[in-house]
């Protein structure tokens, strides 16, 4: 009789052995590829999964969580910076789940729309920690803020992977992954932490012109932070 830690780990391996299939050949990849390459039945697949459905969804769930688990350890916490650090040393180490992702997202549908929901979400649940610990601003409306930085991540993944052509070559994306990053991680970095514009005009100009549609607790909060942040940097 199988114990539960080894189906636990057979379960991983061909959860695992799927995403990376799933990112070579896109989401019409076979059951039957898939358990090759876990080196397990098809039936196991479906044993453990129950449907090829459940197994796009345990995918989904994992690099889903692997990618706010990387969010969160950079916006939360005293031990960001070094986080961000090590995230970029080992890069090369998300290929799988970027080429998962990107297929998820060429595949349209019903499934993609979930995945683009769950990926939101998540991305509301760590802004709103950051928040919490001080780590980011916070914002007038931070349901749009994260809904526009989630179309932003989503479009520029999806912008910059068209240039390579229709195919993922899992043995490749390490390498385009580190030049990737080591070409936006500076521009991206500089973005966030210091303001685009030289003053403030633009957003008063807006925030005038719509009354308090965009005001309210976020709008003080936010005022508050940015005094603090003025005053700090005259010290």
């Amino acid at each position: 009789m199988r114990s539960v830690t080894e189906d636990r780990t057979t379960r991983a391996r061909i959860r695992d052995a799927a995403i990376r299939r799933f990112a070579r050949d896109g989401m019409s990849a076979s059951l039957r590829a898939i358990a090759a390459d876990a080196g397990v039945s098809a039936g196991l697949i479906v044993h453990h999964f129950g449907s090829r459905a459940g197994l796009r969804q345990a995918c989904d769930d994992h690099v889903l969580t692997q990618i706010r688990d990387a969010k969160s350890s950079v916006l939360v916490g005293p031990s960001a910076p070094s986080a961000l650090l090590a995230q970029i040393a080992q890069v090369e180490g998300y290929a799988p789940l970027v080429g998962y992702a990107i297929r998820a997202l060429q595949a349209g549908g019903s499934l993609a729309d979930r995945f683009i929901d769950h990926f939101v979400d998540d991305l509301k649940t760590y802004l709103r920690a950051a928040e919490e610990a001080g780590n980011i601003r916070p914002s007038r409306d931070p349901e749009g803020r994260a809904e526009l930085l989630s179309e932003m991540a989503i479009g520029a993944m999806m912008f910059r992977f068209s240039r390579l052509g229709p195919d993922i070559d899992l043995d490749d994306l390490p390498r385009w992954l580190r030049e990737t990053t080591d070409r936006i991680s500076l521009p991206a970095l500089e973005l966030y932490t210091e303001p685009l514009l030289t003053d403030s005009s633009l957003l008063d100009t807006y925030l005038a012109a719509h009354g308090s549609g965009h005001g309210g607790g976020g709008a003080a909060a936010r005022d508050d932070a940015a005094a603090a942040d003025k005053e700090s940097h005259q010290l």
